[in-house]
């Protein structure tokens, strides 16, 4: 589960500081209201206050009076410590956005795994009790195996290849004996290794 970062208080209340100043609400060269006053109008301690002035007066905005209070400097520094603060936030937004991507690629590779696994399982039940895979071929126009019997083409023989069906139309002849006869369009249902398939292939549409 992602976690978002919260900033610090003193932060945001630094950022609305400058802000005012760079809005020319608190002008340069004059005091900002005391640490007890502003303590009351953003409903914190007068150490939160304390700080989020120490941190504009390090950036040159204000500058911190003992016992009287703060100057404001610079409306211009006032502008870049906004614009300072507002990369820092995208870059700690870009950061969280990677954590949630990476957790997010970390449980999708969970479940790939998992439908991987489940794959791997139900194609090993399946190759046991389907040891033989089905192919198909259909019989072209003008094949050589149109019109004769399994039996007369010795199929088996001549392709090592068995087959389990026939599909004609819409209707299936399961287990043709040796004398079916084979038709155009026809699709031959058979089992056999890869070296039956090109056999039956070739021998079925030369």
């Amino acid at each position: 589960m992602s976690e978002k970062v919260a900033t610090p208080l003193y932060l945001k209340i630094a950022l609305d500081i400058a802000s005012r100043i760079a809005r020319g609400e608190f002008k340069e060269n004059t005091k900002i209201y005391g640490r007890s006053i502003m303590s009351s109008e953003y409903g914190v301690s007068p150490e939160t206050i304390r700080r989020s002035l120490k941190l504009l007066s390090d950036m040159n905005v204000v500058e911190v009076k003992q016992s009287s209070g703060a100057v404001v400097l610079s409306r211009k520094n006032a502008q870049e410590y906004i614009n300072r603060f507002k990369g820092r936030e995208n870059a700690k937004t870009l950061h969280q956005q990677l954590k949630n991507l990476v957790e997010k690629q970390s449980k999708l590779s969970k479940e790939i795994t998992h439908v991987s696994n489940m794959i791997t399982r139900f194609s090993v039940k399946w190759s046991h009790s389907n040891p033989l895979k089905n192919f198909e071929v259909e019989v072209g126009k003008g094949s050589p195996v149109v019109g004769k019997s399994i039996n007369e083409l010795n199929f088996w023989h001549a392709t090592g290849a068995t087959i389990v069906a026939i599909r004609r139309n819409n209707e299936i002849i399961l287990s043709p004996g040796p004398y079916a006869v084979l038709a155009e369009n026809d699709t031959i249902i058979f089992i056999g290794d890869q070296a039956a398939v090109n056999a039956v292939t070739m021998f079925v549409n030369p």
